[in-house]
């Protein structure tokens, strides 16, 4: 039983990150409106002529770019970890544990892109933690979804018998 949660918790990080990819390429303007709003650091007085703050169009369009391209890789390997896993399900334990590999590093992938983006660049760099408009919505949120994933990586990371 504790091997079927182990596969549909890290299933529903690899829907999280894959259902968050595909709304960022639909919704692209609101993926590089957010950016934006970060990188000029407008959402707060006092910073906006700072000299990290920048309207660059390509800055924006990488910083899209990182946050798609690492929610598609690691809900990517967190996807082919559940595969890996769901045809382990009834193998001996070492089978098991070794299929894990894939998905557990598709959550480390997706913590570092919540930890490296959010906290790191955007928080630290860009001083979001001045915005009232981005701290709770962005900040509050991101560290919410990499504590989830990273206590649902402890979960599945558990030795199995």
């Amino acid at each position: 039983m504790l091997r079927h949660i182990k596969i549909l918790l890290a299933a529903t990080v690899a829907a999280f990150l894959l259902l968050g990819a595909f709304f960022n390429v639909i919704d692209w303007g609101g993926t590089t409106g957010a950016v934006a709003m970060t990188t000029s650091m407008t959402t707060f007085e006092g910073r906006e002529d700072a000299f990290q703050a920048t309207t660059s169009p390509v800055l924006m369009w990488l910083g899209s770019l990182f946050i798609l391209s690492l929610k598609i890789t690691s809900g990517g390997l967190c996807a082919l970890g559940v595969l890996k896993m769901w045809k382990a399900r009834k193998a001996d334990a070492p089978s098991f544990t070794a299929a894990k590999a894939m998905a557990l590093s598709g959550c480390g992938l997706a913590i570092f892109m919540l930890f490296a983006g959010w906290i790191v660049i955007a928080e630290t760099w860009y001083e979001m933690w001045r915005s009232d408009i981005m701290r709770g919505p962005v900040l509050e949120t991101a560290f919410r979804y990499a504590g989830f994933i990273g206590l649902i990586a402890l979960f599945v990371a558990t030795p199995d018998e």
